[in-house]
């Protein structure tokens, strides 16, 4: 098992804690690679890290989540400053251009990154990234999505993850049959409905919404040196994430990259959206090679 160290970079506004698995510079002369997520923290993707003990791995908190504590007065999750901090983090590891695999919020942070700071990625894997703009429906996602965000405001973290899956499962665009349905209880998807007070959920308050609003440069996109690829699970076609995937992959000009499972698919254990982190990991190494 490859040692794992942890570090932090202190930056204007946050300190951010980002841990290293192998040596820097890497041994082979291949690049560092890095896996980011949002809101998904750095312990998110131990699974997946394991498969890759042959190379330089780099996890990290984002600011203001895990162990990445902020003290900018802020609590909003936006691309630009996450892609801010991760140019700060590559320039001080000091390895070239970096591969890049980012899922979810994560890959749209990426997607700002290699807009604002080109040379700073060789390959980036941008694995399902939720972008309201590339939506035919992009209204009626934000739609969807205030009505996710009505629920937590309204009843607690249970009602808004019932209604945050019911969103993100749909099969489609979002017709009136979506929004005629009924309030889902959180009781069918084995959640508590009890209300702890709490409203800071970076996934269901508002904090993260620059993220669903962020609107690519597909100029700045297709004229960077790194290579992108955008990802979609074979298990979310037709779903939300999957549509944004293939509306950002035609707007680069390409078509999405078929990996196995699901949005979480690189995700193992006994957690409870595990998928298929062996074979998720066997494509990331085909696709990166």
């Amino acid at each position: 098992m490859v040692e794992t160290q942890t570090h932090t970079l202190a930056l204007p506004g946050a300190d951010l804690v980002y841990d290293v698995r192998g040596p820097l510079p890497p041994a082979d002369g291949r690049p560092v690679l890095f896996m980011i997520g949002q809101p998904m923290t750095a312990d998110g993707f131990t699974e997946l890290a394991g498969h890759f003990d042959d190379r330089t791995v780099i996890t990290y908190d984002p600011r203001g989540l895990g162990r990445s504590v902020r003290s900018d007065g802020r609590n909003d999750n936006t691309p630009q400053q996450q892609a801010a901090d991760l140019h700060a983090l590559i320039g001080e590891l000091g390895a070239g251009a970096v591969d890049m695999f980012a899922t979810s919020g994560g890959a749209v942070t990426a997607l700002e990154l290699v807009t604002a700071h080109p040379g700073d990625v060789a390959t980036l894997v941008a694995h399902e990234p939720p972008i309201n703009a590339v939506l035919p429906d992009a209204a009626a996602a934000e739609r969807a999505r205030a009505m996710f965000n009505d629920a937590y405001e309204a009843k607690g973290a249970g009602a808004g993850m019932a209604a945050f899956i019911l969103m993100t499962s749909w099969q489609g665009e979002f017709t009136d049959e979506f929004f005629d349905q009924p309030t889902p209880d959180p009781a069918m998807f084995g959640m508590p409905a009890d209300d702890d007070g709490s409203r800071d959920d970076p996934l269901l308050s508002k904090r993260s919404w620059p993220i669903t609003d962020y609107r690519p440069d597909a100029a700045a996109l297709t004229a960077a040196q790194a290579r992108i690829v955008v990802a979609v699970g074979e298990e979310s076609a037709g779903t939300y994430t999957a549509r944004t995937s293939d509306g950002t992959a035609a707007l680069l000009g390409q078509e999405t990259t078929v990996f196995p499972s699901h949005h979480g698919g690189f995700i193992g254990g006994d957690h409870p959206y595990a998928g298929k982190p062996a074979e998720f990991a066997a494509k990331l190494r085909e696709v990166l090679a």
